[in-house]
């Protein structure tokens, strides 16, 4: 009986040893879906490869959505814990009615980061110059659509007549679409932007990040009910991209383009650094996470002028800035 009560005890202590340094050790695993995989989001590219999620205690897995709604998709099915993607898809699930809506917790860029290539070099190109043409433009009610449309719109043209959009090739196959021909024009991301005009297959004329000014374009987001119940795990995922924020800020193209080469690894060093020149210098990202009510009302006003907005969310159900301020201190 004695022996039995030894091996007991043993076992019971070793037990207590494992699950102690399993506290100690372990990581809290993490999937972040997100809309696209591009340099334009190099603070969080940044934050992955220099280890800052590990730090906070995230293991993260980066899965790409290829689009918002796919990404929003997999918020609320529950397949992802955290979302990065455009806000605006968070403002059409809470104006659906759903209950357990997504909230914003951390916005990353502040300009639009695509855009826009013509089939020649163009050194005077103005805006005015698209009426009459034809345009490769995205997916209507998306946030890159909406801010081109806010852009003409300002510049007296009007999508509806002024001239012809395409919109109906998927998301990713747009500048490959352009180069086989169709199109005088096409807005794209990078690095397609960039491979067209290595390609001599298009020249970007215009930055629509510059032509639209400051504009909350990408954010993180989760569901209310994973913000309520891991609050812990908000706090370590906004303070790592906070410190990837702190990089871009303090290091040289060079050297962001450099820690985040993994992340593209078929795109060469050279091409990763022009590219991320071109967002450094457009003041592509914030200094801190924290989504402001004004770039907030911006965002429902481009909204309400593409006529995508039903009705006008309060900011304070979807922006929560508690722990962007907090990690920004």
């Amino acid at each position: 009986m004695k022996r039995k009560a030894s091996i007991l005890a043993a076992v019971l202590l070793l037990s207590m040893l494992l699950c102690a340094c399993g506290k100690e050790g372990d990581l809290t695993k993490v999937q972040l879906n997100e809309v696209a995989h591009s340099i334009f989001y190099a603070p969080m590219y940044v934050a992955i490869e220099e280890g800052y999620f590990e730090e906070e205690g995230i293991d993260l897995t980066l899965v790409n959505g290829l689009g918002a709604d796919k990404t929003m998709t997999a918020v609320l099915s529950g397949e992802a814990d955290i979302g990065f993607m455009g806000s605006e898809a968070s403002i059409y699930v809470y104006n659906e009615g759903a209950e357990d809506y997504v909230v914003n917790f951390a916005q990353l860029t502040q300009r639009a980061g695509n855009f826009l290539v013509a089939r020649t070099q163009e050194k005077d190109f103005q805006i005015e110059d698209l009426k009459g043409k034809t345009v490769i433009g995205g997916r209507k009610g998306g946030m890159p659509q909406m801010v081109f449309e806010y852009i003409l719109k300002k510049h007296g043209i009007r999508p509806e007549t002024d001239l012809t959009m395409i919109q109906n090739i998927d998301f990713g196959m747009t500048s490959q679409a352009f180069a086989g021909g169709s199109g005088d024009y096409t807005v794209e991301f990078e690095p397609a932007a960039t491979a067209l005009e290595l390609e001599g297959a298009g020249y970007v004329v215009a930055s629509l990040g510059v032509e639209s000014g400051y504009v909350p374009y990408t954010a993180y987001s989760a569901k209310k009910s994973y913000i309520e119940e891991n609050p812990e795990v908000i706090e370590g995922f906004v303070k790592a991209l906070q410190k990837g924020m702190d990089y871009v800020q303090t290091h040289t193209p060079e050297e962001i383009a450099k820690v985040i080469q993994p992340q593209f690894a078929e795109t060469p060093l050279e091409t990763i650094e022009m590219i991320v020149t071109r967002y450094y210098e457009q003041d592509t990202w914030k200094e801190n996470l924290i989504f402001e009510e004004s770039s907030f009302t911006l965002l429902t006003d481009i909204l309400e002028s593409a006529g995508e907005l039903s009705k006008k969310p309060p900011y304070s159900d979807l922006v929560d800035n508690t722990y962007a301020e907090k990690a920004a201190k």
